[in-house]
């Protein structure tokens, strides 16, 4: 198949940001009295936008209170603007992938679930030395993944097919975002989730290192 465009999810493909997530999130609910979580833990919290994150850490007979949830968030925002950084990082592999789709006509956008300020604050700053045609988090207007509506609109603005855009990430979420907007769904093995959620959510394809994916848009694999 020829890709003519890419659209990557970012935390748990492109960077690698748990600990940092986990650490922010964790500081606000010990501050406020509520049990924390382990590193690991966050794998299977994180993927849905950050409001859901804040709801699903906390435990479950206060999930439900908006008025605290709302005060949570914002104390989770606050926190995350100053410690976002400190340990996120783009995985290995993935520079030269980057690189090397630069060289090449395939347009590439980023979406996600994490707010837009963040997602575009985390490209500008960790991304910045590569040009994507799309970069688009959560804002008001636009559902979260995996509701394809976010895809549809990157792929309108890529000028691109959905059917020619190769969809990257590292969940079920996405994956089922991609098969929604009827991208290819490739699952990524170095991220946040196992494959078999991965496959049981509609991955056609898995890939262990960001140099398969050269591979595939290269048209070796597909």
């Amino acid at each position: 198949m020829n890709f003519k465009a890419v659209i990557f999810d970012l935390d748990g493909t492109l960077l690698d940001s748990l600990k940092d997530l986990a650490d922010t999130l964790n500081s606000v609910l010990a501050k406020n009295g509520y049990p924390t979580h382990d590193v690991e833990r966050f794998r299977y919290l994180v993927g849905y936008g950050m409001s859901e994150l804040v709801r699903r850490a906390l435990p479950s007979d206060l999930q439900n209170q908006r008025e605290l949830l709302d005060r949570l968030m914002q104390e989770m925002l606050a926190h995350y603007a100053v410690t976002w950084k400190n340990n996120t990082r783009p995985y290995p592999g993935i520079s030269e992938l980057l690189d090397w789709l630069d060289t090449t006509s395939i347009k590439k956008g980023v979406l996600s679930n994490k707010s837009d300020k963040f997602t575009k604050l985390c490209v500008e700053t960790l991304l910045s030395r590569w040009n994507f045609d799309c970069v688009t988090g959560h804002h008001p207007g636009i559902n979260h993944k995996p509701d394809p509506q976010g895809a549809l609109l990157m792929a309108k603005e890529m000028e691109t097919d959905p059917s020619e855009i190769l969809y990257v990430g590292d969940s079920n979420v996405d994956m089922l975002t991609a098969n929604a907007a009827g991208m290819f769904p490739l699952g990524v093995l170095w991220g946040f989730r196992t494959k078999e959620e991965l496959l049981e959510s509609g991955a056609k394809l898995l890939v262990e290192k960001p140099q398969a994916i050269i591979s595939v848009l290269s048209g070796n694999d597909t």
